[in-house]
């Protein structure tokens, strides 16, 4: 990811004063190249070159055109001029962007390299397949997880009527937004203001309800909050409820990954197939996590070939959980619990680039 100013490359006044009041607005600086080509150290360590139309042809005949790369984009205004796309390819522009219409996408790529925006946030959503299976419980354990491993992650309540993931991570009290003060959120919300106005908990961020009558946040709203903590990366992780409407299939739809919790008994598998077939429709990959109890139960491949699922893994009961939670401490703190180290085989497995190794000593089983 390079990082630097964002790099405009006209001679048409207009034009540049128009791209220089959508980086204004976006909080993004700009340098301006005049004259000849652009040097190399400016066209390579921008994040975004923007090249206005009437320079992408010179730009493609100079004896010294820049060396191609990512993040180029040609701007102009003619719809009707069909040679523009010809020049874009000239340049080896990623897009071309005619204004005034392309305006708003182009402001959300300035914004994008204002923040400084390289992977996005591997995604993942959890789900009980029936009340109680413990799927807020795991979600915690995740977000504790990756935080723990270095990962910079956001946990998301994703259910008004839970009681708030704030509370079973012991922050209730904690300053920061919460879901009410985004509900009338539209269009884009920027990453690093979302990430600075939560509630930093066990070193992760969390947005959680409060304790209000608000329970409802339209589905514009989850878009745009989801899509601002993608884009800063590392690891978003939602607590979702078993119900479909409109703000939790947006929040599916944002999705990478979900697991359905589903404990080891055979009423939860049939409570668990009718979630899943709901989750299923938005949701292209959803996983099975069976909650083993200590005395046994269905094993968790059955479980898996019943629901027609694949097997993320089988978390074994935690002893002292509950009495823990209680006392101040999330699920999933105790590093050497089986629910921890369940979670962590999880993002070795999931983010193999944090070089994490799965671990072998039998407290459960994950598999991505």
């Amino acid at each position: 990811m390079v990082t630097g100013s964002v790099l405009i490359v006209t001679e048409d006044e207009k034009l540049l004063d128009d791209l220089l009041r959508l980086c204004a607005a976006a909080g993004a600086e700009a340098e301006v190249a005049h004259g000849g080509p652009p040097g190399p150290g400016a066209w390579e360590s921008a994040p975004l070159v923007l090249v206005g139309d009437d320079r992408a042809g010179p730009l493609a005949r100079s004896a010294r055109a820049p060396a191609r790369r990512a993040g180029v984009l040609l701007v102009g205004r003619d719809v009707d001029d069909p040679g523009i796309w010809r020049r874009g390819m000239g340049i080896g522009a990623e897009h071309v962007v005619l204004l005034p219409d392309g305006e708003s996408w182009l402001a959300g790529r300035i914004a994008d390299a204002a923040e400084g925006v390289g992977r996005q946030a591997l995604t993942v959503g959890v789900m009980g397949g029936r009340g109680g299976a413990g799927a807020s419980t795991l979600a915690c354990a995740l977000a504790v997880a990756a935080a723990r491993a270095g990962h910079r992650t956001v946990l998301v309540d994703g259910d008004p009527l839970g009681g708030g993931l704030d509370i079973l991570l012991g922050g209730e009290r904690t300053e920061g937004l919460r879901w009410p003060a985004f509900a009338e959120s539209r269009g884009r919300v920027g990453g690093v203001a979302l990430e600075e106005s939560l509630p930093r908990l066990h070193g992760l961020r969390v947005l959680s309800w409060d304790r209000g009558g608000s329970v409802v946040v339209p589905p514009e709203a989850v878009r745009a909050v989801l899509g601002a903590a993608r884009r800063r990366g590392g690891v978003v992780v939602v607590d979702l409820p078993r119900r479909l409407d409109e703000a939790v299939a947006e929040a599916l739809a944002q999705l990478d990954l979900g697991l359905l919790v589903v404990p080891a008994e055979l009423r939860a598998v049939a409570a668990a197939q009718r979630v899943a077939s709901r989750a299923g429709m938005v949701l292209r990959d959803l996983r099975v996590v069976v909650r083993r109890p200590s005395g046994g139960g269905l094993g968790g491949a059955e479980i898996a070939g019943l629901l027609g699922m694949r097997l993320a893994g089988e978390v074994p009961t935690e002893e002292g959980l509950s009495a823990a939670v209680d006392g101040g401490r999330p699920p999933g703190a105790d590093a050497r619990g089986p629910l921890a180290r369940f979670c962590s085989e999880f993002w070795a497995r999931a983010l193999p680039e944090s070089g994490g190794a799965p671990s072998s000593g039998g407290l459960g089983s994950v598999a991505v």
